[in-house]
C-alpha cells in the first residue's frame, strides 16, 4: 500500500512542528511532496526534513495551488485570517483538507468552506485535536454508555498559564483580534467544540463576560521600559522575557523568533522582535479572562471559564449527570456512581505527541478517512466545527455587548447562517 501524498501550506509551529511529523514517524502512511511558506528558513528546513525537491518549494500558497492537483491531501496551517482562500482553492482542486482551527473569524467564511467541501465531495476536517485524545475520548465514552445518566451541567476551566498567555496572546501571533481572532476562537474554540460534543445537543442561548484586565499600559510597574532587556524592574516582573526564553523550562518557546536556541540569538530576538516587548506595552487587545454560560436544547447547561493567571496550562472539567459525576484533569478521570456510592479513578497514559495525543491522533484519523472516503463526515468535520464556532461567535457578541443573553437561532438568522 502506497503512502498518501500531501502538501503543506504554512510551515510554522503547528504545521511543521505538530502535524507533519506524522509523515516522518509513519512514512508508509503519509508523504509530503510540496510546501508553501513565506519564511525561507522555515520553508527550507521543512523541505529538507521531508525530502521535498526544490521545484516543489513555494513562497506562497497561490504559487503552489496554481498547479494542477499535486497530492491527495492539503494540510493548511496558516494564520487564522488566512485559512479561507487557500481552503476554498484546495477543495476546488479536489484536495482533502486538514485545516488548523479556528476555521475563520468570519461566520460567512466558515459556512462557505463547509459548503465547498460538500460540493467538491471532499473531507474538510478541522484540527479540534481534543476529540482525538485518550482523555477526552474516555469522557465521551463514559457519557455515551449512560454511566452517569443524562448530563445536566458541565463546568470546564481552561487554565491558559501565565507564561503561555504572555508568549502567544500578548507578544505573539494571537495578540490582536483584528489580525488573528478573538481569544474565544483563537484559544478556546477547542473548548466550545468539546462542550458541544460532550453535551451532544444544540446550544440555544449564550451569555459571556470578560476583558483585558491586566496586560495594559496602566498596569505597568513604575519604571517599566518598552523592552525587557532595557527594563530596570524586570527582576520583579514574572512576565519578563529573559526570564522565559533564557530559562531551561521555556527556552524551546524561543524557536518562534530565534533560528537557533543559542543565548546570543535569543538575546538578539528579544532586541528585534515583539517577543522582547514589555507585556504592558505590547498593543495587544485580546481578553485575559472570560466566562461563558450556555443553555442547550434539552435544558442542560454549561459554564466555561478561561483565565490567563494560572501556573499551569491545563483544562479541568466537571460533568454532572442524573446518575453520577465525572471530574477530569491532566491524565486522571474520577467517576462517582450515585447508586452504589462507588468511586473509580481512571488514569490515562500520557501520550508522546502534543495536546495529549491529539496532534498525532487527528492526522492518523484523517489519513484513514481519506483512504476509505465514501462521503462520510469526519469526527471534527466542517459541519461539526460550524456548530461550535457559532457558540464562540455568540459568546464574543455577548461579551462586547455588556453580557446580554444571545439567542443562537436569532443570532444565526442575523448572520444569515443556518441554525444547527
Amino acid at each position: 500500500m502506497s503512502p498518501l501524498t500531501a502538501i503543506l501550506i504554512g510551515a510554522g509551529a503547528r504545521g511543521a512542528g505538530c502535524y507533519a511529523p506524522y509523515a516522518l514517524k509513519y512514512p508508509h502512511e503519509l508523504k509530503f511532496i510540496a510546501v508553501a511558506e513565506p519564511n525561507r528558513e522555515r520553508r527550507e528546513a521543512f523541505a529538507e526534513a521531508h525530502g521535498i525537491p526544490a521545484k516543489n518549494r513555494y513562497e506562497s500558497w497561490e504559487e503552489l495551488l496554481a498547479n494542477p492537483q499535486l497530492a491527495d491531501i492539503a494540510l493548511i496551517t496558516t494564520q487564522d485570517r488566512q485559512h479561507y482562500e487557500p481552503t476554498l482553492r484546495a477543495l476546488k482542486q479536489k484536495y482533502h483538507v486538514l485545516l488548523e482551527k479556528p476555521m475563520s473569524p468570519d461566520p460567512a467564511e466558515c459556512l462557505e468552506m463547509e459548503r465547498a467541501a460538500k460540493e467538491n465531495y471532499r473531507l474538510l476536517t478541522i484540527c479540534h485535536v481534543l476529540r482525538y485524545t485518550p482523555f477526552w475520548s474516555k469522557l465521551k465514552a463514559i457519557i455515551a454508555e449512560g454511566k452517569i445518566g443524562e448530563v445536566i451541567s458541565v463546568q470546564l476551566n481552561e487554565n491558559v498559564g501565565y507564561w503561555h498567555m504572555a508568549h502567544s496572546f500578548v507578544r505573539g501571533n494571537w495578540s490582536h483580534s483584528a489580525v488573528s481572532s478573538p481569544m474565544i476562537l483563537a484559544k478556546s474554540c477547542h473548548d466550545m467544540d468539546v462542550l458541544s460534543w460532550l453535551v451532544d445537543q444544540p446550544c440555544e442561548r449564550v451569555s459571556s463576560f470578560g476583558s483585558l484586565k491586566h496586560f495594559r499600559p496602566d498596569q505597568a510597574p513604575e519604571g517599566a521600559a518598552d523592552r525587557c532587556l532595557d527594563c530596570r524592574v524586570q527582576g520583579e516582573c514574572p512576565y519578563a522575557a529573559p526570564r522565559f526564553y533564557l530559562s531551561d523550562t521555556y527556552r524551546h518557546w524561543a524557536r518562534h523568533f530565534a533560528p537557533e536556541l543559542t543565548e546570543a540569538q535569543i538575546i538578539q530576538g528579544l532586541r528585534d522582535t515583539d517577543y522582547g516587548r514589555c507585556v504592558y506595552k505590547s498593543d495587544n487587545d485580546v481578553v485575559d479572562h472570560q466566562v461563558v454560560n450556555m443553555e442547550f436544547a434539552n435544558g442542560a447547561t454549561a459554564m466555561f471559564s478561561m483565565c490567563a493567571f494560572t501556573m499551569n496550562s491545563e483544562r479541568r472539567i466537571q460533568i454532572m449527570g442524573t446518575r453520577g459525576e465525572l471530574r477530569g484533569e491532566e491524565n486522571k478521570i474520577i467517576w462517582w456512581d450515585f447508586l452504589s456510592g462507588e468511586k473509580m479513578e481512571i488514569t490515562i497514559p500520557v501520550p508522546s505527541s502534543g495536546h495529549g495525543g491529539g496532534d498525532e491522533g487527528v492526522v492518523d484519523s484523517f489519513v484513514k478517512e481519506v483512504r476509505g472516503y465514501d462521503g462520510q463526515e469526519s469526527l471534527t468535520s466542517a459541519s461539526a466545527s460550524v456548530r461550535s464556532h457559532m457558540m464562540a461567535f455568540a459568546a464574543e457578541h455577548s461579551r462586547v455587548n455588556g453580557g446580554k443573553v444571545v439567542d443562537l437561532a436569532a443570532f444565526a438568522g442575523e448572520l444569515n447562517v443556518p441554525v444547527r
